[in-house]
């Protein structure tokens, strides 16, 4: 068993071409023996937005706090505390924080051959 809690996980600013203002906590990856699944809360200053992408994991998220918007292929459409959201691989998306606060979700991948669940697999 490992527990943690999400104050005792450095937060990591995430820093690739067209993030900003957003930063991810790996609470739970390959690396504390996670054997199949990774577990990370991502968090989006005000403002703070990933790039607009995709990738062979799918994602499970939770939105613990705030608001924003999620872009893919279909279009946008406001997000907010409360909602869940599943992508499926290669989706492409993108997720912005338009309101005041923090925007917080928690992010469960899987763990695909070779990866530790801090990164993800591109398409193509």
């Amino acid at each position: 068993m490992i527990l943690k809690h999400a104050s005792d996980v450095k937060p990591e600013p995430i820093t690739k071409p067209g993030f900003s203002g957003f930063q991810a906590r790996f609470l739970l990856t390959a690396d504390d023996g996670c054997p199949r699944y990774a577990l990370r809360l991502m968090e989006f200053a005000p403002g703070g937005c990933t790039s607009f992408h995709g990738h062979k994991e799918e994602h499970l998220m939770y939105f613990l706090e705030g608001e924003g918007v999620l872009k893919t292929d279909g279009g946008e459409q406001r997000i907010q505390a409360g909602d869940a959201l599943l992508l499926m691989p290669c989706e492409n998306h993108q997720i912005t924080n338009t309101g005041k606060g923090m925007l917080r979700m928690i992010c469960t991948v899987p763990l695909l051959p070779g990866k530790n669940g801090r990164d993800t697999t591109p398409c193509g």
